[in-house]
């Protein structure tokens, strides 16, 4: 009884045809996938190369942003680091600043084309805000503009950021009427995805284009 192992039938040793064909497959399902993976590579950077190619040849004219921030002269750095976060986190592209509209031309119809090729008008609420009127007319203009133009209703928005933002209190009245993007709340990833719909987008670039289209006829 103490000699049963010795009773076992030994492990049957591999066969070494069998195990070359597995490794052979093997070898050649690795050499499969990777050479797939490197065509996929290919084909991305041709992509992301075509996609650059057309973005550069883009009239800047043609574009309808989804956003626009109205800001104090004194904020363009803020203005710029906010554009960057909703491109970047929230992938709401393309978005411009108002330092960014073409210098030599009047400032009004700077504003004019900054609302109206914009589904959104975002006005900084920053303590530099108050120190220049020509941030209160910015936002009574996108105002008039939403009220006027049922497609903009609620496209006015404004936002107050993590750095010197401006006190609820100091906030002129109008626009304390509106309820405002608070960069520091927990919330505001979710505000943004709730405001920024891309349905909502569409709807004002394809009326913004039939405007174009009657206003060249």
């Amino acid at each position: 009884m103490g000699n049963t192992n010795s009773k076992r039938n030994p492990s049957p040793l591999p066969n070494n045809t069998e195990k070359g064909t597995n490794v052979s497959a093997g070898q050649r399902d690795f050499k499969q996938n990777h050479e797939l993976c490197g065509l996929s590579l290919d084909i991305e950077r041709i992509s992301t190369k075509v996609s650059e190619i057309h973005s550069s040849d883009e009239d800047p004219e043609d574009v309808f942003y989804k956003f626009v921030i109205l800001h104090a002269q004194n904020d363009a750095a803020e203005a710029s680091r906010l554009q960057h976060l909703l491109q970047n986190k929230f992938c709401i592209k393309p978005g411009i600043i108002f330092a960014e509209m073409p210098s030599g031309r009047h400032f009004l119809q700077n504003l004019n084309d900054a609302v109206n090729r914009s589904a959104w008008t975002i006005i900084l609420l920053t303590e530099h805000f108050l120190s220049e009127a020509w941030c209160e007319f910015q936002s009574y203009a996108s105002l008039m503009n939403a009220l006027n133009k049922q497609h903009k209703y609620n496209s006015v928005i404004p936002l107050r950021p993590l750095n010197n933002p401006l006190p609820r209190e100091k906030t002129p009245c109008v626009l304390q009427a509106i309820n405002a993007l608070e960069e520091d709340s927990p919330g505001f990833a979710k505000q943004v995805e709730k405001i920024f719909q891309e349905s909502k987008y569409r709807q004002q670039q394809a009326i913004w284009k039939n405007e174009r289209t009657s206003e060249t006829h």
